[in-house]
């Protein structure tokens, strides 16, 4: 006799095929990178130069607006696309989807989750419309994974809010128009650590003691801007204060959730774009006689990259199956990026290997992966701070707590 969690499980229905709207945003990204992205990439990732025309072509397709509801100047598509369009985007170059995981995954989201009306109209309708360029500011040149290290601060001035620091490291930096910053604005919790009195503002570029740059020599994602912040007691209005006061943390945590999603979709498309280069250049290089994919260590690395591909991809479906139904997902978030991170460097070192000395040089994209995928261990939660998150879960020692504000369903 069946018991009556069999039962349960008998009546479930497991679906992996996408739906048309999701293959078509699939499609979308796709050809847009290959046609727009993909011809110049290695000239750009060479120079280290970031192509600012790219934005406005992202946005008439409407990838600026992925998930955002219609209502707010987004396309309403669900988080399983937006996972799909970072694949793609990914597949070509890791500075494409990085965009994605700034501008809507780490800003626009958490806009749409923690904003006021107000603040939705104001500022997310034109995020989702691509008129804006937006990102997120937490890190800081003394502060990354110890997020309660970080030393910018708000004090308040009548109606407005005073904020001082330095934010390292953030992508479109020197670019986008709009800021989510995260600050102290409580002395006695900062000198405590307590991470309720840290507070999220909308920080607009253009507010007087608001000045940005740009970082150079960084080892992958050179095509990618990426710079630093300066803050210097830039007067910011009450009305732009994300969530309550002292909900900062939980913004910025919510915020990682989204981002790390991406990250962890991106990371899938790059292990794909390792699998394709090596299989082709395995099919056609010969040594020994014969192509060197019939040379059994050379399969055992393609196989490798077979196996994780499929495995990092049904990691972050289920996380974005989990968005869509607006339920908590920090844990397979952390475990789909954690995995998909670690198996999209393994994944680009091997395909350097099957390159041999071809791969040591820019002659083949693989070089650029190889480069490209080391960043992901260390931005959205270093991979030491994700499996200190998963050995927590799985040790009981971390459980969560529902959020005050819940994930928008898609």
């Amino acid at each position: 006799m069946r018991s009556t969690a069999a039962s349960a499980w008998s009546r479930r229905v497991i679906d992996f095929s996408f739906t048309d709207e999701q293959l078509m945003v699939q499609k979308l990204a796709r050809d847009f990178a290959g046609r727009e992205v993909a011809p110049t990439i290695q000239e750009q990732d060479i120079e280290a130069k970031f192509d600012p025309e790219i934005l406005p072509k992202m946005a008439e397709l409407g990838l600026l607006g992925l998930c955002i509801p219609g209502q707010y100047g987004g396309t309403g598509n669900d988080y399983i696309s937006l996972g799909l369009a970072c694949e793609e985007l990914e597949y070509v170059d890791t500075s494409l989807r990085v965009i994605l995981s700034v501008h809507v995954g780490l800003n626009s989201l958490s806009l749409l989750t923690w904003g006021t009306e107000e603040q939705k109209q104001r500022f997310l309708v034109p995020q989702a419309k691509g008129e804006k360029t937006a990102t997120f500011g937490m890190t800081e040149p003394g502060a990354g994974s110890d997020v309660a290290g970080i030393q910018t601060r708000a004090s308040q001035d009548s109606d407005d809010w005073l904020i001082t620091g330095e934010k390292m490291w953030i992508s479109l930096a020197d670019i986008a128009d709009l800021f989510i910053i995260l600050a102290w604005t409580d002395s006695a919790k900062q000198k405590a650590r307590d991470h309720s009195g840290m507070s999220c503002f909308i920080v607009e570029r253009g507010m007087k003691g608001l000045t940005t740059g740009t970082i150079s020599g960084k080892l992958g994602v050179r095509s990618g801007n990426t710079g630093s912040i300066t803050l210097d007691e830039v007067r910011v209005p009450k009305a732009n204060l994300l969530g309550e006061e002292g909900e900062g943390f939980k913004v910025a945590m919510s915020a990682l959730d989204q981002g790390r999603y991406t990250v962890a979709a991106g990371s899938t498309g790059l292990i794909r774009a390792c699998l394709d280069n090596s299989v082709e250049y395995a099919q056609t290089r010969t040594a020994f006689g014969k192509p060197i994919g019939e040379q059994q260590l050379v399969k055992e690395m393609i196989a490798g990259m077979a196996a994780d591909y499929e495995a990092c991809r049904l990691l972050w479906l289920k996380a974005g199956w989990l968005k869509n139904q607006g339920r908590r997902n920090t844990r397979e978030t952390s475990l789909a990026k954690m995995y998909a991170c670690e198996a999209a460097e393994r994944a680009a070192s091997n395909a350097v290997q099957v390159h041999g000395a071809y791969g040591f040089s820019n002659e083949y994209a693989v070089e650029r992966f190889f480069r490209n995928a080391k960043g992901a261990q260390i931005y959205e939660g270093s991979r030491e701070i994700h499996k200190l998150i998963q050995a927590d879960y799985a040790l009981g020692l971390r459980i969560d707590k529902p959020l005050r504000r819940n994930l928008p369903p898609a």
